[in-house]
Protein backbone atom coordinates (compact mmCIF):
# COMPACT_ATOMS: atom_id res chain seq x y z
CA UNK A 1 0.00 0.00 0.00
CA UNK A 2 1.42 3.35 -1.03
CA UNK A 3 0.04 6.68 0.19
CA UNK A 4 1.17 10.19 -0.64
CA UNK A 5 2.15 12.36 2.33
CA UNK A 6 -1.15 14.21 1.96
CA UNK A 7 -3.17 10.97 1.98
CA UNK A 8 -1.17 9.52 4.87
CA UNK A 9 -1.80 12.64 6.93
CA UNK A 10 -5.52 12.58 6.17
CA UNK A 11 -5.85 8.82 6.84
CA UNK A 12 -3.30 8.37 9.62
CA UNK A 13 -5.66 6.47 11.94
CA UNK A 14 -6.55 4.09 9.12
CA UNK A 15 -2.86 3.54 8.31
CA UNK A 16 -2.08 2.74 11.94
CA UNK A 17 -5.00 0.30 12.04
CA UNK A 18 -3.60 -1.48 8.96
CA UNK A 19 -0.12 -1.58 10.49
CA UNK A 20 -1.51 -3.02 13.73
CA UNK A 21 -3.07 -5.77 11.59
CA UNK A 22 0.36 -6.61 10.19
CA UNK A 23 0.47 -4.60 6.94
CA UNK A 24 3.34 -2.40 5.84
CA UNK A 25 2.50 1.04 4.46
CA UNK A 26 4.75 3.10 2.18
CA UNK A 27 4.56 6.91 2.21
CA UNK A 28 5.64 8.73 -0.94
CA UNK A 29 6.61 12.28 -1.80
CA UNK A 30 6.09 13.31 -5.42
CA UNK A 31 5.70 9.67 -6.40
CA UNK A 32 8.91 8.45 -4.76
CA UNK A 33 8.82 6.28 -1.61
CA UNK A 34 10.33 8.13 1.37
CA UNK A 35 9.08 6.26 4.44
CA UNK A 36 7.81 2.91 5.56
CA UNK A 37 5.40 2.33 8.43
CA UNK A 38 5.50 -1.26 9.63
CA UNK A 39 4.70 -3.26 12.74
CA UNK A 40 7.39 -3.41 15.40
CA UNK A 41 8.59 -6.96 15.74
CA UNK A 42 11.18 -6.44 18.46
CA UNK A 43 8.49 -6.63 21.18
CA UNK A 44 8.10 -10.35 20.47
CA UNK A 45 11.78 -11.24 20.83
CA UNK A 46 13.59 -12.14 24.00
CA UNK A 47 16.20 -10.13 25.85
CA UNK A 48 19.10 -12.19 24.50
CA UNK A 49 18.10 -11.66 20.89
CA UNK A 50 17.52 -7.93 21.49
CA UNK A 51 21.01 -7.62 23.01
CA UNK A 52 22.48 -9.38 19.96
CA UNK A 53 20.64 -6.95 17.65
CA UNK A 54 22.07 -3.99 19.56
CA UNK A 55 25.57 -5.50 19.36
CA UNK A 56 25.26 -5.96 15.58
CA UNK A 57 24.17 -2.32 15.22
CA UNK A 58 27.15 -1.19 17.31
CA UNK A 59 25.00 0.34 20.05
CA UNK A 60 26.03 -2.12 22.74
CA UNK A 61 29.23 -3.99 23.51
CA UNK A 62 29.51 -6.96 25.84
CA UNK A 63 32.29 -6.70 28.42
CA UNK A 64 35.07 -9.31 28.52
CA UNK A 65 33.95 -10.30 32.01
CA UNK A 66 30.55 -12.06 31.73
CA UNK A 67 29.64 -10.85 35.24
CA UNK A 68 30.23 -7.18 34.40
CA UNK A 69 27.19 -5.06 33.47
CA UNK A 70 26.45 -4.13 29.87
CA UNK A 71 27.54 -0.65 28.78
CA UNK A 72 26.39 1.55 25.95
CA UNK A 73 29.03 2.19 23.30
CA UNK A 74 27.96 5.74 22.49
CA UNK A 75 27.36 8.07 25.38
CA UNK A 76 25.34 10.97 24.11
CA UNK A 77 23.26 13.19 26.38
CA UNK A 78 19.54 12.98 25.83
CA UNK A 79 17.39 15.70 24.32
CA UNK A 80 16.58 17.21 27.71
CA UNK A 81 20.24 17.51 28.66
CA UNK A 82 21.12 19.08 25.29
CA UNK A 83 18.27 21.56 25.75
CA UNK A 84 19.41 22.47 29.26
CA UNK A 85 23.04 22.84 28.15
CA UNK A 86 22.04 25.08 25.25
CA UNK A 87 19.78 27.15 27.50
CA UNK A 88 22.61 27.63 30.00
CA UNK A 89 24.97 28.72 27.20
CA UNK A 90 22.45 31.29 25.95
CA UNK A 91 21.91 32.72 29.43
CA UNK A 92 25.62 33.24 29.99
Amino acid sequence: MIYSIYEAKAKFSELIRRVRQGSTVIVSHRGKPVAEIRPIKSADIGLGERIEQLERRGVLRRPNDPEAPLEAVARRPGALQRFLDERDENEA
